[in-house]
């Protein structure tokens, strides 16, 4: 995950969160340019969208986008890549589905950590077309179990616009899974047991 940009940032980057303006610390500074990030404004679908924290054996859905990033601690920020950017911007060139990852910045004191989400409201109902140019015929049998629930999900009101596919911390990926940090240490729960075909009251 570590890349070295050629990004140039200023010092002091000031951000709203939350209606209040504050001062980016210099790790996370360092931690943007090393990763070519800049900031980035979600669109409302994914923001208002249900997410997942498990990219092929999901457990759960969780809640909105945006519900997730207020439950933070720290002052969060959404990033980009460059080339990310780059393919959003030529998408309307190119048919078909599109997917492209997002960087949820929680700036705490003495740690930054990064939650890489994947933004799939452009093609929700699309989602294993894109995994096919990747996996090819392995997608349907890899993901089958996966496309079956969140099916089943949909067809109950339970829609996914997102995916948190990574975290890390101070740049380096933790090897635990997603999905048990939001509803461990995080304490933010799901809303839908995929399992089950289930909602889950809260």
């Amino acid at each position: 995950m570590r890349r070295h940009g050629c990004m140039l940032l200023g010092a002091v980057m000031v951000v709203a969160v939350c209606g209040a303006a504050w001062a980016a610390s210099d790790q996370a500074m360092k931690l943007r340019g090393d990763n070519g990030l800049s900031e980035f404004a979600p669109p409302e679908a994914f923001l208002a969208g249900n997410f997942l924290a498990d990219e092929t054996e999901p457990a759960f859905i969780f809640g909105k986008v945006r519900d997730f990033t207020k439950s933070l601690a720290c002052p969060a920020t959404w990033l980009i890549e460059a080339g990310e950017r780059r393919r959003i911007e030529a998408r309307g060139q190119s048919p078909g589905p599109v997917e492209y990852s997002l960087y949820l910045e929680a700036d705490c004191p003495g740690k930054v950590i990064y939650y890489v989400f994947v933004d799939r409201s452009i093609n929700s109902a699309q989602w294993l077309e894109w995994r096919r140019q990747f996996h090819k015929n392995k997608a349907d049998p890899h993901y089958g179990v996966a496309k079956a629930g969140l099916e089943q999900a949909a067809q109950n009101g339970f829609v996914v616009d997102g995916e948190l596919r990574f975290v890390a911390l101070n740049g380096d990926l933790l090897l635990k899974r997603p999905e048990d940090i939001l509803a461990g240490e995080l304490k933010f729960q799901p809303i839908y047991d995929l399992k089950k075909n289930q909602a889950l009251s809260k």
